[in-house]
């Protein structure tokens, strides 16, 4: 019997081209599940899938696991979708607000407050997304994934993480990579390598399959996918993931 990979991965604008490589090359038979990225890990940890887009951050806890593609959700300048906003410059914050949504942002976050913004904040979990319309002074909001855009322009400041990061460390990032439990067979990951070679390579397609077709016929999201994300996990992200790892920030938030 053939295997089927259980694979999950994260339904955000920036890996509609991976899903459309998994839904549309015909070279891969897979059960997909699409989640936020915190989501992904748990399915995954949890044993609910054999392959999987993850935060960065989760990879070095995982046994038994192996990074996969040369694929990634990756930026070389500003990401636009994984930012810290706040109505005080950086250095008056006094509390921060984490995004349920993920552990990798999390804890970038935490690298950048103490080797860039040189900060040491309450670090608070934020379960209930209308605290960012009522901020109070010192306030800081940690926001990834769709829901930025929603939010652009309210606030006085926004500081992009990637771009912080590059200037920290000249190096680009890796949010998430493509990792599989071992003893996946290596032709389904030569499998997932072409279907996701597909899916980068049709991009606008995937955007006009999409509900990001909506309002201005796809040309948001494709300026996004085309300019903001890297999909290349090359070996200067390789790089920039073990000085993230390396540095073994560690942020827990506290519930509120």
């Amino acid at each position: 019997m053939a295997f089927i990979p259980k694979i999950t991965a994260v339904s955000y604008l920036n890996t509609i081209p991976f899903v459309y490589g998994l839904q549309h090359a015909d070279n891969l038979r897979a059960d997909l599940t699409l989640a936020p990225p915190a989501d992904c890990a748990r399915n995954y940890i949890e044993g609910r899938a054999d392959i999987a887009l993850l935060p960065a951050a989760v990879v070095p806890e995982l046994k038994e696991t192996n990074i996969i593609t040369d694929y990634c959700i990756g930026a070389v300048g500003a990401v636009r979708t994984v930012v810290v906003v706040s109505n005080e410059p950086i250095n008056r914050t006094k509390r921060i607000w984490l995004d349920a949504h993920s552990r990798t942002s999390v804890q970038l976050c935490g690298y950048l407050a103490k080797h860039k913004w040189g900060i040491s904040p309450e670090w608070l979990h934020m379960a209930d997304y209308s605290r960012v319309d009522n901020p109070e002074p010192g306030d800081a909001f940690l926001l990834i994934g769709d829901k930025v855009f929603g939010y652009e322009g309210r606030f006085a400041y926004t500081y992009d993480l990637a771009i912080e990061w590059r200037e920290a460390t000249k190096l680009p990032f890796a949010f998430a990579v493509w990792v599989a439990r071992k003893g996946v067979p290596y032709e389904v990951c030569d499998e997932l390598q072409h279907a996701l070679t597909f899916g980068v390579e049709h991009t606008w397609e995937a955007i006009t399959e999409s509900k990001y077709m909506a309002p201005d016929n796809g040309l948001t999201a494709y300026e996004y996918l085309t300019r903001n994300i890297d999909f290349i996990l090359d070996d200067e992200k390789h790089r920039a993931l073990k000085k993230f790892w390396d540095a073994g920030i560690r942020i827990v938030p506290r519930s509120y």
